[in-house]
């Protein structure tokens, strides 16, 4: 039995290593091989985590030849020859320029989408050997290679057919396997890894069935003889996929960097690097402040620009931004040198506070890619590069991420006596733009022309242009490609450049798209920082001036910085921004105190555990009871839904999982009806620790507000005893991603919760993983109208990897009150209308979105009462829904 037939056929992890186990026995095992990992970093241990090994099949010939060439058989689009778009005389390959979509051919959009998947083939025929497919990386926060291999077919196929395109999956497993990607939270959200994988033969014999299939669509599809091709055109969703592949061509090259440099081959077909790399002796210039003039600025991409852009780009916003200083090149590898060596990763008073939990979890002493040479306090590194390790260039710009960049920014203004507006930082976006020399505008005074839609990388490189869309195969010295008129240099290109803003929608933008609705949307919660100009890398889309890329402070990209002086209060592109906003990020320049934000999130919270922990009795005390209010004991009365539809049909109080548990009570209660385990995801912090706290007390404090002041004090029991309480987990989640190692956790022994929190880090907004499934029951409750894709927990219920195990219930309640400010209303479930103009009701919405899988078992409108204080009250009617997944 292949390991592909045994996930479909449901066997978990442990099942098919045993199985395995059995049918090779006797055979010799694989050799282990010795794990290095960059001594920079405090990183998990290794041998906890060998379970990856369970996928190597012994395939000795996924390595290069002795000249370097890849077999004919890994080739599963055009090969890197001679005629292939993007190959150069030289043999190596570069990107082609951003297709024009009002005047490119069908010709040219095939020679984009060869250039794409053949540039993806290039670079992971990097890899030598099996193992580099399936080892996680050494900070265990992404998924292995295999996946990143498989995935970017997978989206072409899942795209194509949101889109009307390609009728019938590829590979329905694989669709649902490699279907989504990683977006951790934190830097200590350590992901297990768990899975058996296909076998990187399978993944390329489906990679040949994808890219004929494409062709096959890019030949004769009707829109590409109809120019333009436009946000709303069906062939949108092609320069869709090629944008994504090119995401992932960059960020898979980052990944690579981090692995250990033995298990990597410089590709021959990768573009050349330019001299300054191996030019250890050469020095940067002197990197002075070039001051800027106050303009006006105006982002955002027009909506009828030519070119694919993701939904963040476009719409519009004007800023006047006040006269600053800039570094003239990006900070050196020489210039950071000084702070290493002047004990900055040992200072914690250059540093953030989450800055600085970051540097000593990871037990970071320099860049993560420099590689140290003798004792520490030597200070002699090496460079590791996306294939090889090479002497210090100290002219190349240091790589590093957010936290590292506002330290080194916070050293050196100290250093210099700079304090207040004038202190040294990161660009803003709005900065950025000032520092571009633009030479067409249009009546807005945006760019009226995008570099990377006429040139190809041996055009960035000839007349060094710029380090952009792979005119160099790395970063290259500072002052290497040619400055603007104002003298800087590297404004696009070479390195990505961190800014001090979050990632924000701009006013007047289109919403989302509907073949992808979920791109930015999770990421307007005040934890992406913009990252912008692209890099040496950065292909397509990535390398336009239109792009608004994003990422976490702690994660790595092939990014660096410049600095910048100003003279007024810093203006970021996130400020007073218009929704949707994720969770409670709040970019308005109005707002209150932060203490006072700080009071009333602690009396909500009071609110909360009195609603979820109270009885009548205590939450209506006074003039509520006497007039009947309803809404009391809410928690318990939406567990006995799942818990008395369970006795009745039969289902098994095994597993349970709760999304939206907030302060735990029903999950409580689900473990005191008789539920085995018990997992309650939260997003909200202070829910997560009080469902803790409650946990582990038995009782839960609380000052029930009754006049002004006056306030009683109460002690709420937790519903169940200790051995109840022992079997539920409670972990920090959004409800858009739930986590890859919940599995694991919903077979944990519960003996000890406060071990289990332990490990239980916080997750990120952007995936439920595929290894995830077969709850006996899952509640959604009241998470819905809440987050910024309701679609998106609904469609990982069923399917061959589904949450619920079939046969099991699915509990859903929701308001159906929708906001703007939430989630773009093309995502609601229903309260619009449509094409025709009829009401779309939520009830409906919601049917739709789970599908025949699920039928409906019972409906029922639940009250539920929050006190504000004696005479004040809130009343929800929650509409709950129970269904069950037919067999």
């Amino acid at each position: 039995m292949s390991p592909v037939t045994s996930l479909q056929n449901g066997n978990s992890f442990q099942e098919l290593k045993r199985k395995r186990a059995e049918e090779e026995a006797g055979a010799a095992p694989v050799a282990k091989q010795p794990v290095h990992q960059p001594s920079n970093h405090n990183t998990f241990d290794n041998d906890k985590a060998e379970s990856w090994r369970e996928n190597l099949r012994g395939d000795a010939e996924l390595v290069s030849g002795p000249a370097g060439e890849r077999p004919g058989w890994w080739w599963s689009g055009p090969k890197p020859v001679q005629g292939t778009a993007g190959v150069q005389p030289d043999g190596t390959i570069t990107s082609l320029p951003l297709p024009n979509l009002a005047s490119c051919t069908r010709q040219q959009v095939l020679d984009y989408f060869d250039n794409t998947w053949c540039l993806t083939e290039v670079l992971f025929s990097a890899l030598q050997g099996e193992e580099c497919f399936y080892r996680p990386p050494y900070h265990n926060l992404r998924h292995p290679f295999i996946f990143y291999f498989g995935h970017v077919a997978v989206f072409y196929v899942n795209k194509l057919r949101v889109a009307g395109i390609q009728p019938d999956p590829v590979n329905l497993h694989f669709e649902q396997v490699f279907e989504v990607g990683v977006d951790e939270m934190s830097w200590d959200d350590l992901s297990k890894n768990e899975m058996v994988w296909p076998s990187v033969r399978e993944v390329i014999d489906y990679r040949r069935q994808v890219y004929q299939m494409v062709r096959r669509h890019i030949e004769t599809h009707p829109d590409l003889d109809r120019l333009p091709v436009t946000w709303s055109s069906q062939a949108w969703a092609f320069f869709m996929c090629f944008e994504h592949e090119r995401i992932h061509l960059e960020t898979s090259s980052v990944l690579m960097r981090e692995l250990p440099a033995h298990l990597l081959r410089r590709p021959l077909q990768w573009p050349a690097y330019h001299a300054s790399v191996t030019d250890a002796a050469r020095t940067p210039p002197a990197n002075e402040l070039v001051a800027v003039e106050a303009g006006d600025v105006t982002l955002g991409k027009p909506a009828d620009w030519p070119s694919y852009g993701w939904d963040n780009e476009y719409g519009s916003r004007t800023f006047h931004v006040h006269p600053f200083k800039a570094s003239k090149t990006l900070i050196s590898n020489a210039e950071f040198l000084d702070f290493v060596r002047d004990g900055g990763y040992r200072s914690k008073q250059w540093w953030s506070e989450e800055g600085w939990r970051w540097r000593t979890f990871r037990n970071a002493k320099w860049p993560t890619f420099w590689v140290p040479e003798g004792p520490q306090g030597l200070h002699r590194y090496k460079l590791r590069l996306v294939f090889e390790v090479v002497d210090l260039p100290l002219a190349l710009p240091a790589v590093v991420n957010h936290h590292e960049a506002r330290a080194y920014a916070n050293w050196l203004s100290a250093k210099q006596g700079l304090r207040g507006d004038a202190a040294l930082r990161l660009l803003s976006e709005p900065e950025h733009h000032r520092l571009r020399q633009v030479a067409k505008k249009d009546a807005e005074g945006r760019a009226a022309e995008d570099p990377v839609m006429s040139l190809s990388g041996a055009g960035f490189a000839k007349g060094a242009v710029a380090n952009l869309n792979l005119a160099f195969g790395a970063e290259c010295a500072v002052d290497a490609m040619a400055p603007t008129p104002a003298g800087f240099h590297d404004v696009f290109g070479n390195l990505w450049q961190w800014c001090e803003d979050h990632l924000a929608s701009l006013p007047g933008s289109q919403g989302v798209h509907p073949y992808y609705d979920d791109f930015s949307t999770p990421c307007y919660d005040g934890e992406h920082h913009v990252i912008m100009g692209g890099s040496f890398v950065s292909t397509g889309d990535e390398g336009s001036v239109f792009a608004r890329f994003h990422f976490r402070p702690h994660f790595f990209q092939h990014a660096g910085f410049r600095l910048v002086s100003g003279t007024g209060p810093l203006q970021t592109s996130c400020q007073d921004s218009p929704p949707p906003h994720v969770g409670t990020w709040d970019p308005s320049t109005k707002k209150g105190s932060q203490a006072a934000a700080d009071a009333a999130a602690a009396e909500a919270l009071q609110q909360r555990l009195l609603s979820a922990y109270g009885s009548a009795d205590q939450l209506l005390e006074g003039g509520a009871a006497a007039c009947g209010l309803p809404g009391a004991g809410f928690p318990a009365r939406l567990a006995g839904l799942v818990l008395d539809a369970a006795k009745k049909l039969g289902v098994p109080l095994g597993t349970a999982l709760e999304v939206g548990a907030g302060v735990g009570a029903t999950a409580f209660h689900l473990a005191a009806g008789g539920f085995e385990s018990v997992i309650g995801v939260e997003h909200e912090a202070r829910a997560v620790a009080a469902a803790t706290a409650a946990q582990q007390a038995g009782t839960v404090a609380v000052g029930r507000k009754d006049e002004g002041h006056l306030r009683t004090p109460l002690e709420l029991p937790v519903p169940g005893g200790t051995a109840a309480r022992n079997r539920v987990a409670f972990r920090q989640m959004d409800p858009c991603c739930i986590a890859a190692d919940l599995l694991s956790l919903r077979t944990t022994n519960w003996t000890s919760p406060a071990a289990l929190l332990l490990s239980c880090p916080q997750m990120d907004p952007c995936c439920i993983a595929a290894d995830m499934v077969d709850f006996d029951a899952v509640l959604l409750s009241g998470v819905l109208e809440k987050i910024p894709s309701p679609k998106a927990p609904l469609g990982r219920m069923g399917g061959p990897r589904g949450l619920v195990k079939k046969g099991g219930l699915l509990l859903v309640s929701s308001t159906f009150c929708w906001s703007e400010r939430t989630a773009a209303s093309q995502l609601w479930l229903g309260g619009t209308t449509n094409a025709e103009g009829n009401p779309v009701r939520s009830r409906d919405g919601l049917a739709a979105a789970l599908g025949p899988e699920f039928e409906l078992v019972s409906e029922a409108e639940l009250p539920c009462a929050t006190r504000s204080c004696e005479r004040m009250y809130s009343v929800s009617i929650q509409h709950c829904s129970l269904w069950r997944r037919v067999a």
